[in-house]
């Protein structure tokens, strides 16, 4: 269950419509290491995460990712809207408007539309988590992208904002990561541990390896 305030985490008033801009911009919205797919990578994770304090953790920056999908979004938004046909046709908007008019669709930069491919839940917490780390690395580097082909302060600081928040997940994800490994056997905490892997623990066999 969640609250939702009715506010953006950070305010954004575009007064400059740039269709070339949301072009690149939306790629955080539907692209390989965009918000929703950060998003629904942690939400799906929390459930086979064995550490409580950390499937909290997954669902505090799973939900904080959607709140950033929606400022995305919202920036997308405004840097199109009441666009001419003449500005559409100029900024190589056309191709997005035949699909779409000025709806939001989740798509990469490219023009790749959204995958779930691009995301992992694989149920081993040492796994997700490092894939997490790289995750929010990722989204900052499309961040700091983002910022040098920026030139107008309206879009520039709440997309500083999300590239801020990004490094602060990193953080986070590094120390729920060494909290994990200080849970599991440090010699052998990727397969066959009794304290996490009961099944296949059982084999001898691969014990006696």
């Amino acid at each position: 269950m969640w609250n939702y305030e009715k506010r953006l985490q950070f305010p954004i008033k575009i007064k400059e419509t740039n269709a070339n801009l949301a072009l690149v911009i939306i790629s955080q919205f539907g692209g390989p290491d965009g918000e929703l797919a950060a998003s629904m990578r942690y939400i799906s994770q929390r459930y086979t995460m064995p550490y409580n304090e950390v499937a909290g953790l997954l669902t505090d920056i799973g939900t904080e990712e959607l709140a950033h999908m929606e400022m995305v979004s919202t920036i997308v938004h405004q840097l199109t809207r009441n666009l001419s046909m003449e500005e559409i046709e100029r900024s190589g908007f056309d191709k997005y408007y035949v699909d779409h008019t000025l709806g939001l669709w989740p798509q990469a930069a490219g023009g790749t539309p959204f995958n779930a491919c691009v995301f992992q839940s694989k149920g081993d917490p040492i796994t997700d988590l490092f894939e997490n780390m790289a995750a929010e690395q990722k989204a900052r580097s499309t961040y700091d992208n983002i910022l040098r082909l920026v030139h107008d302060s309206d879009v520039c600081e709440p997309i500083r904002f999300l590239r801020a928040r990004e490094i602060v997940h990193f953080q986070r994800f590094g120390e729920a990561l060494r909290l994990v490994q200080s849970k599991l056997n440090e010699q052998n905490f990727y397969a066959f541990n009794p304290a996490f892997d009961t099944t296949t623990a059982k084999n001898d066999n691969c014990h006696s390896n």
